[in-house]
């Protein structure tokens, strides 16, 4: 391919993509660790990381031998036939995790559809032939397929798309009572993330977790856990869940799953995934051998000895210089962090703050008009921490 300007990607796509994205005017053409250049050779800090995709960074030695040699193999065959990786990875996800069974797919949007059809299927196969409805959570956000669409609990995402999708009810997030309010009879299960990304990084309460898992337990429904965007360590655990003492009957990943390379996976176990059968659902390029390269070898990573204590130790570092740019800015409303996973919440709008950061040679992101959230690889240092927040220490007011 002809190697193009900066100016002519940007014209380019303006022409020729549709325009589903507000994008910045720059466009990124490689990384390394945490670093990425733009097509006109500038530098900056990467504190999005793909909207949490990019787990060990860019580049990552490790990531991209095993995507190359796998490629020199074997990129693709059906699922008609058994594929060493996958099973490898689906092996790696179960000894690390509640689950007995892994159905795999290519984004977290298709891991969350896969979980909804998965609990209505399982109500049907226990005679429950009225038991749809899922209940989630406000602010939430599960993807943008007409389902997940519908089961985000954002009237901003419906909006333009409706009708949207029946069978979904919205509760607070945090809020038991308006969650066994929601539960009724025709209740197959509940959703919730572990902590909302999207709706502005909120921590669930362990407290509201464990109690959904005995209301879901009483009412004979099913309890998911959507870690497309808190799962893969961004928490410091291996998953989200493992924050408290709580476990649920089936959870979505994607995003850093792979690296970058497009995952998505469902977990469940043993007497759930039962209900999904030969013919119940599938995915052509699910689980396909690439892929799955690219999720062992991060999953070898993470699991490995000292990442995951690694991960701790620089989250512990990002949250005291978030505590201390906090007390120094009254515009800074709250501070909500969950590993290396962030948000700020000011009390003026975020989108100028993202383009001043851009000008200065960092890459942030901004949720809910006015949360910045960080989003950075898992292998960040203390230093890139510190450049970052000193950055933001001049900018805010």
């Amino acid at each position: 391919m002809t190697e193009m300007s900066q100016q002519e990607i940007l014209d380019t796509t303006a022409r020729c993509v549709m325009q589903t994205y507000a994008r910045y005017p720059i466009a990124l053409v490689r990384g390394e660790g945490c670093r990425v250049w733009d097509a006109a050779d500038r530098e900056y800090l990467d504190f999005v990381g793909g909207l949490a995709v990019n787990g060990l960074g860019h580049a990552h030695p490790t990531l991209v031998r095993a995507i190359r040699e796998q490629a020199g193999k074997l990129i693709h065959v059906s699922n008609l036939y058994h594929i060493g990786p996958q099973a490898a990875l689906a092996h790696l996800l179960v000894a690390h995790s509640f689950a007995d069974k892994v159905f795999f797919c290519n984004s977290g949007a298709e891991a969350n559809e896969a979980a909804i059809k998965l609990a209505r299927k399982v109500a049907k196969d226990r005679g429950k032939t009225d038991c749809y409805e899922i209940v989630t959570m406000r602010r939430s956000f599960h993807g943008r397929t007409l389902a997940a669409m519908s089961a985000t609990g954002q009237e901003k995402i419906h909006r333009g798309f409706e009708p949207i999708v029946p069978g979904f009810r919205y509760a607070p997030f945090n809020d038991l009572a308006a969650a066994k309010e929601a539960v009724t009879a025709t209740t197959c299960a509940v959703m919730v993330e572990p902590v909302q990304g999207e709706g502005g990084v909120h921590p669930a309460d362990p407290a509201f977790l464990s109690a959904l898992r005995e209301l879901c337990d009483q009412r004979g429904t099913l309890l998911i856990f959507d870690e497309v965007q808190c799962g893969m360590g961004r928490t410091g655990k291996l998953f989200a869940y493992e924050h408290t003492q709580t476990t649920p009957d089936i959870m979505t990943l994607a995003k850093s799953l792979a690296g970058g390379v497009p995952i998505g996976a469902m977990l469940a176990t043993d007497r759930v995934a039962e209900s999904f059968s030969p013919g119940t659902h599938a995915s052509t390029f699910g689980g396909n051998p690439l892929a799955c390269a690219g999720g062992l070898a991060v999953m070898e990573t993470l699991v490995a000895d000292g990442f995951l204590q690694g991960v701790q130790a620089r989250s512990r570092h990002f949250e005291t210089r978030l505590r201390e740019l906090q007390a120094r800015h009254s515009s800074i409303r709250e501070l909500r962090i969950r590993g290396l996973m962030a948000g700020l919440e000011l009390d003026v709008d975020g989108a100028p703050f993202v383009t001043r950061c851009l000008e200065r040679g960092f890459l942030i992101n901004c949720t809910m008009g006015n949360v910045l959230r960080f989003l950075p690889p898992l292998i960040v240092t203390d230093a890139e921490i510190d450049r970052l927040v000193e950055t933001l220490n001049e900018l805010l007011p």
